[in-house]
């Protein structure tokens, strides 16, 4: 799970993820409007709302604003068409590099998201080069401050998670399946703990270790990627040292 776990960590450390907060609601509110407009406004016939929910609902969204993106999604309040699509390439060292989008401008995105591939040392490349590599799951992220890890352990196993990744200094990962994602949550929740975020993610099945040069410009490639206001989500497969991912960290 290192290209996960790997590029959330440096995040954290760098403020990069406080940084993101501005753009999560927005990130979020697409893809309930998306998942309301395909499958209905109601969550308990819509697996993929219910869980879009969850994790506004994990992130302290405000009740109105999921409604909101909910009736936006439906029809019944006017809103933005978004379309998905992915995108797939390379970086440094040949990390394979995943990118889900929700745009209302394909032609646009599709070629920008090219030209930061270009720019910052990567290929993007055909759909499927990469993608069969990275395999669906939930990650739940609990502060490591809220609770301990023997505690977490247990109630999460119980709960039915398949993992649970300690490796960050400030939060523990839990690997759900997705099927199992929002009900483990909930679990987690009646037992009081508190979630920082639920959603949906992709693991790598197989990782590319990453020299300090080569991880420092791969960063800077996600980095940017990420900060697209289309990109919703961004996988990768990277592995790095401890040793590196000490002076990435700090930089």
């Amino acid at each position: 799970m290192s290209g996960h776990s790997k590029w959330s960590t440096i995040k954290r450390k760098k403020g990069k993820a406080d940084a993101e907060r501005g753009k999560i609601f927005t990130r979020l509110i697409k893809e309930i409007t998306i998942a309301a407009r395909e499958g209905g406004g109601d969550p308990d016939g819509n697996a993929r709302l219910r869980t879009g929910i969850a994790g506004a609902k994990a992130a302290n969204m405000p009740a109105r604003n999921i409604e909101s993106a909910i009736k936006k999604g439906t029809g019944e309040l006017p809103g933005v068409t978004y379309e998905e699509n992915t995108y797939e390439g390379y970086g440094q060292a040949g990390v394979a590099i995943l990118i889900e989008v929700l745009t209302d401008n394909k032609n646009r995105t599709t070629a920008e998201v090219r030209h930061l591939f270009g720019k910052y040392g990567g290929n993007m490349g055909d759909n499927g080069c990469v993608a069969y590599l990275f395999e669906p799951k939930g990650v739940i992220t609990v502060g490591k401050h809220s609770v301990e890890e023997e505690k977490l352990f247990e109630l999460a196993i119980e709960a039915g998670a398949e993992d649970i990744d300690t490796e960050s200094e400030d939060v523990y990962e839990i690997y759900t399946a997705v099927h199992d994602l929002v009900q483990i949550g909930a679990n987690l929740e009646e037992a009081g703990i508190t979630l920082i975020s639920q959603e949906p993610t992709k693991i790598p099945s197989t990782t590319v270790m990453v020299e300090e040069d080569s991880a420092r410009k791969l960063l800077r490639l996600l980095e940017m990627i990420e900060d697209h206001d289309d990109v919703q989500k961004v996988y990768s497969n990277f592995d790095i040292s401890p040793e590196t991912m000490e002076k990435l960290k700090s930089e």
